[in-house]
């Protein structure tokens, strides 16, 4: 039988994935609006963007004493899943 605190707290965690989701489709809309606006698919991957994106991760990962290894490995796989996502749906006008 597993401990009831490790139960509530599994509920809570399921709770805030159904949080997360709706916030990657609120995402997800807003990476098919910045899409629509690409001409090109060289335009798909912007690495200065990146780098800035994943230093800024970094500065408020550590100013909210979150371990920034965690965060940045949590970005990196989502901005590579976007890119996917992009490649998988430009469309070229």
């Amino acid at each position: 039988m597993a401990n009831k605190n490790i139960i509530r707290i599994r509920n809570n965690l399921d709770k805030l994935d159904d949080h997360f989701l709706n916030l990657i489709k609120k995402r997800t809309k807003l990476v098919d609006q910045v899409l629509k606006n690409k001409k090109f698919k060289k335009d798909i991957i912007d690495k200065k963007r990146i780098k800035v994106i994943l230093s800024n991760i970094k500065k408020k990962s550590k100013k909210k004493s979150i371990d920034p290894k965690i965060t940045l490995n949590i970005w990196k796989s989502m901005i590579k899943s976007y890119i996917d996502y992009e490649f998988r749906n430009f469309k070229k006008k």
